[in-house]
C-alpha cells in the first residue's frame, strides 16, 4: 500500500520530534573530573549569646513590677521583676516576733528563768536546813541521845532535800539549754523567712543585656514560667545538635561553614568549640557548639543557621555530579547502556567514583 504525500509528511514530523526529543534528553552530559571533595556533616543551628539563659522565678506569684525593658543593659544582681510578697512579709514578721520572744526568755529576769531559779534557791535552803537537822541529830545519836525514829526521819528529810536540790539545779540547766535551742531555731526560721522574701525579687545572674521580657505586671507566674532572656551582647556562638551516628567524626577545632537566612548568599567560617559528652536520649543527638572566626555584624540571639562541619578533605579523586547517578548506583554511557559504579564520599553536588568509570568516558544525566 502506497502512502500519500500527506501521510509521509506526518511520519517525517513524528520522526523529527522523536529525534529532537531524544537528543534533548541525551544532551546533558559530562565527564568525570579529578578534583578535591570536602566531606562534611550537616547540622541545623541556633545563634546564642554567651551566658544566655532563661530567667525563672523560684516561687509562684503575681508580678508587681517589671524593672527592665528589652535591650536594657544590666549588672549581676540587678532587679528584673518584683513579685507580690505580702504573705512572705507577714511570715517574716511573725518569725521576727517569735525570735524576740524567745530571746527575752533567755534573759536573767524572764519569768521562766526566774521561776526555775526560785525553785533552785528554795530547794537549796531546804537542803541546807535538813542537812543541819540531820547532822545535829546524828551527833546526838552518836551520844546515845534520841530515838531511832527521830534519826531515821532526819536522814530521810536530808536525802530527800538533797535529791530535790540536785533535781532543781539540773532542771535549771535543761531549761537554759532549751531556751537557747529555741532561740537558735527561731533565728533559723527568721532567716528562712527573710530569704523567702528575697525569692520574690528576681535578679540578673550576670552582667549582660535583656534580650526579651516575656511577662507583664499582673501576670500570675510559676517556677516553670520563662520571664525573660538575658545574655552577653556582642559575644555569640552556634548551638547545634549532631546525630549519634555522626558524633564520633566531630572533633574540637574542626572547621565549619555557616550559612544564615539573615545573610543570604554568604558563607561564614568558624570552628567547633565544644562537644557535650552526653547524648539526649529523647532526640538521640549530642549538643555541639561552634564559634565564628569572623562573625557578621549585627547578630541576634536565636537566629537560625545551617552548619557544615568539615570532617575531612579528599584530594585528587574522581568526581561526577550527584544527579547523574541513579538510585541503583548506575550511570548512562554515551551508547545508551548503563554502567554500575562504586561510590565513595559525597557532598551536596558531587560524588566520588571509586570503580566503574574513567575520565575519558562521557555520561548522560538520567531523565527526570
Amino acid at each position: 500500500m502506497k502512502l500519500s504525500g500527506l501521510m509521509w509528511k506526518a511520519f517525517y514530523l513524528i520522526f523529527i520530534v522523536f529525534v529532537f526529543s531524544s537528543c534533548s534528553k541525551k544532551g546533558e552530559h559530562t565527564k568525570p573530573v579529578i578534583n578535591n571533595i570536602t566531606v562534611s556533616l550537616y547540622a541545623s543551628a541556633v545563634v546564642k549569646a554567651q551566658g544566655q539563659y532563661a530567667v525563672y522565678s523560684t516561687v509562684s506569684g503575681i508580678i508587681n513590677k517589671v524593672m527592665v525593658v528589652p535591650g536594657e543593659l544590666v549588672k549581676k544582681g540587678d532587679q528584673l521583676f518584683i513579685l507580690d510578697n505580702r504573705e512572705a512579709s507577714l511570715n517574716a514578721e511573725t518569725s521576727r516576733q517569735v525570735l524576740n520572744f524567745d530571746q527575752l526568755n533567755t534573759q536573767p529576769g524572764s519569768d521562766k528563768l526566774q521561776g526555775a531559779l526560785l525553785q533552785v534557791q528554795t530547794a537549796k535552803e531546804k537542803y541546807r536546813l535538813d542537812s543541819s537537822f540531820y547532822y545535829r541529830q546524828k551527833n546526838l545519836w552518836d551520844q546515845n541521845i534520841g530515838t531511832q525514829a527521830e534519826f531515821d526521819q532526819r536522814l530521810l528529810n536530808f536525802n530527800t532535800s538533797k535529791i530535790n536540790y540536785q533535781s532543781a539545779v539540773k532542771n535549771l540547766g535543761l531549761l537554759k539549754a532549751q531556751l537557747k535551742n529555741e532561740v537558735e531555731i527561731s533565728k533559723l526560721n527568721y532567716q528562712v523567712s527573710q530569704k523567702r522574701q528575697t525569692d520574690y525579687i528576681v535578679k540578673s545572674e550576670i552582667d549582660g543585656q535583656v534580650f526579651d521580657v516575656a511577662k507583664n505586671k499582673g501576670d500570675l507566674i510559676t517556677p516553670q514560667t520563662i520571664l525573660a532572656t538575658v545574655g552577653k551582647p556582642g559575644s555569640y556562638y552556634l548551638e547545634m545538635e549532631v546525630d549519634e551516628n555522626d558524633i564520633t567524626q566531630v572533633k574540637l577545632n574542626e572547621p565549619v561553614e555557616i550559612t544564615m537566612d539573615s545573610y543570604k548568599g554568604k558563607v561564614f567560617e568558624g570552628k567547633v568549640s565544644k562537644i557535650y559528652p552526653i547524648m539526649d536520649q529523647r532526640s538521640r543527638t549530642f549538643k555541639v557548639e561552634a564559634t565564628f572566626l569572623h562573625p557578621p555584624d549585627p547578630l541576634y540571639p536565636n537566629l537560625s543557621a545551617e552548619v557544615n562541619i568539615i570532617v575531612s578533605v579528599k584530594k585528587n579523586v574522581m568526581l561526577i555530579p550527584r544527579n547523574y547517578l541513579d538510585a541503583n548506583n548506575e550511570v548512562i554511557l554515551s551508547d545508551g547502556t548503563k554502567a554500575k559504579v562504586t561510590t565513595g564520599v559525597q557532598d551536596y553536588n558531587n560524588v566520588e567514583i571509586l570503580k566503574g568509570l574513567d575520565t575519558t568516558q562521557t555520561i548522560y544525566k538520567p531523565a527526570e
